[in-house]
This record gives C-alpha cells, sequence and structure tokens, in this order.
C-alpha cells in the first residue's frame, strides 16, 4: 500500500476510535445495556430479513444502471456481483470499495468496463438524490411539528436545500471541469457523463429515482422499527430526516465506513426531538449489527453463486467449481519442460 494511503487508513482508523472512545466516555454503558434488553430478537430477525429484500431489489436497479450502456449483464450474475460489492464493504475502508469490486467485477465478466463503471456512478448519483429528497421533505415536514429554535433551525437547513438544489446544481454542473480541483476533476467528470446518460432516457431515469427512493424509504423505516423496538417514541416524519442526514453525514471519508460517525450524527440529530443520547446511539448501533449481518450474508451468496456450473463472476468468466477441479501445475509445466 502507498505510504500517502496508508496514511489516510491510518487517520481514518484513530478518527473512528476517538469517536467510539467519545460515546462510551459519554453514554453510560448500563443504559445501552438496558436498551438493548428492551428489544424482541425476533424484530431484529424481521428487519434484517426486510433489509435483505431491499438490497435484493437494490441488486436488480443497479444492473438496470449497468445495462444502461448495454452491458448485457445477467440477472443471476448481477446478484452475484452486487453480493460481492456488500461483503467487500465490510472490508474494504468504506462503502466506495464495494462499488469499486461490482465496477471490477461487472466489467471483466461483460467486457465493458466503461458501462459498469458509469453504471456504479449513476448508481450512487441516484442514491444520493434519493436520499437528498427523502432529507428536504423529512426537514421541511418536521419543522411544523418541533417547537422552539430546533423548529426554526430545521425549516431554515430545508429551505437552504431546496435552494441548493435548484441554484448551485444547476450552476455546478454547467461549470468547466478545468475550474474544479484536480483531486475532483475526475469523480466529478464520471458523474457529469452517468447524469448526461440519464438526462437522455428521462423515463428510465425517473423509474431508477422512484426505485431509490422506495428503497431507501424502507430502510429509513426499518430504523423506525428498531428505535420503537428499544422506546424511541416519535412520529415518523422526525424519522425521514434523521436517517437520510445521517448517511449523507457519514458518506464522508472520515471515519471507517461511517462507524462511530453515524452514531455521533444520529444522536445529536434525534436529540433535536428530545431523544436521549443513548437510544440514538444504541439504535444506530442496532442497524450497524444488520449491515455487518448483510455483507456475510453477502459474502455466503457471492460464494453459493459461484459454484454454479454456469457462473462467470468467480474466476475469470469461470465458475469456482471449475477452477477447484484444476489440477496445479508442477514447474516443469510452467516452464515448459
Amino acid at each position: 500500500m502507498p505510504p500517502r494511503r496508508r496514511l489516510k487508513l491510518g487517520l481514518k482508523v484513530a478518527v473512528t476510535a476517538v469517536l467510539l472512545a467519545a460515546i462510551l466516555l459519554v453514554v453510560p454503558w448500563a443504559e445501552l445495556r438496558a436498551g438493548l434488553a428492551k428489544l424482541d430478537r425476533s424484530l431484529w430477525l424481521g428487519v434484517w430479513a426486510a433489509f435483505l429484500f431491499g438490497h435484493f431489489a437494490s441488486s436488480l436497479k443497479w444492473r438496470l444502471n449497468v445495462n444502461i450502456g448495454r452491458a448485457g449483464l445477467g440477472l443471476t450474475d448481477a446478484v452475484q456481483i452486487y453480493s460481492a460489492g456488500l461483503f467487500a464493504n465490510l472490508c474494504l475502508p468504506s462503502i466506495v470499495g464495494g462499488d469499486g469490486l461490482k465496477a471490477l467485477l461487472a466489467g471483466r465478466l461483460t467486457g465493458r468496463y466503461e458501462s459498469a463503471i458509469f453504471g456504479g456512478v449513476c448508481e450512487r448519483v441516484i442514491d444520493t438524490a434519493a436520499l437528498m429528497c427523502l432529507a428536504v421533505c423529512g426537514v421541511l415536514l418536521s419543522s411544523v411539528q418541533v417547537e422552539g429554535w430546533a423548529g426554526q433551525v430545521l425549516l431554515v437547513a430545508g429551505l437552504l436545500g431546496l435552494v441548493s438544489a435548484g441554484v448551485f446544481l444547476p450552476l455546478a454542473l454547467r461549470l468547466r471541469l478545468a475550474l474544479w480541483p484536480r483531486r475532483l476533476r475526475r469523480p466529478i467528470g464520471r458523474g457529469m457523463v452517468a447524469a448526461r446518460r440519464l438526462w437522455r432516457r428521462p423515463q428510465l431515469a425517473f423509474g431508477l429515482l422512484a426505485m431509490s427512493l422506495a428503497i431507501q424509504s424502507l430502510f429509513v423505516l426499518l430504523n423506525m422499527v428498531l428505535g420503537r423496538g428499544i422506546g424511541i417514541d416519535i412520529p415518523v416524519v422526525y424519522w425521514f430526516f434523521a436517517i437520510p442526514l445521517a448517511k449523507i453525514v457519514t458518506l464522508a471519508p472520515i471515519s471507517l465506513g461511517g462507524f462511530g460517525l453515524r452514531e455521533v450524527t444520529l444522536a445529536a440529530i434525534l436529540g433535536l426531538v428530545a431523544v436521549p443520547e443513548s437510544q440514538g446511539v444504541l439504535v444506530s448501533l442496532l442497524w450497524q449489527t444488520v449491515i455487518v449481518a448483510t455483507g456475510l450474508f453477502g459474502g455466503g451468496v457471492w460464494f453459493l453463486l459461484g459454484l454454479r456450473p454456469a457462473a462467470r463472476a468467480a474466476g475469470r468468466r469461470r465458475s469456482l467449481l471449475e477452477v477447484a477441479r484444476e489440477k496445479p501445475r508442477g514447474r516443469s509445466e510452467v516452464n515448459g519442460a
């Protein structure tokens, strides 16, 4: 690993450790344990099952994005590669690592690396837009019900979000790529190309956005179910601004997979509606357990689908069974003797 990347990884580890240490110092362990005792295990399992369904729908959406460039990615292969990305999110420093693996495997399988890369970029652009829509709508609706300065802050934040989307986003898209900082030119350039591709097919773009809004809304409701399972009794509209905002904040690459940062952010946001810090931290930690379990499940799906005789995304367009049956070549064979 290059020294620069090693330094970035070290900083992320340090930030994550500091955030977790701060949580343990501020939030009493006894309160976390008491809140966890309230949660029914069957409720957690139900949330996990629904989360798996949501990610299956996300794999279909990701396949549609990749096939915008006529990659011809099949359904089963798409599920296998998407599952590999879920597993990679547990092992690599950020969610982008999982996206990178999906692009690599899809490009290797279809031979269309550009379609795989821009399909992943389209996916990230649409999901981020859906999160922003949910966050802004949730903030504006919540501000009506929150009294005092907190409601005013939410109202101003929602209005600023609308103004930013309506004014600054079109200006940013029209800004010449050479005027952006050098480090941002490549991802922004890819994002612009992906946006243009979607703009040429507005019906597909709106369909993908609707799918993303539905999936992200499902994830918000699942967070709410976990929250109510540990005693957080607040209106559903509050969850629709807390969860998307926390997820948008954790996209910032300053901790490992957003771990620690999400807990602090969600506890602070829910604190605006008088939710105790211990409950805000606990519901976020419970959601992290759902994510980890899903990543491990994704690794199992990746492996099992790789055993298919028709699998092509396992070992250089071969199934894992074919790779396992190959006899290792000796030195004489390698050297041509």
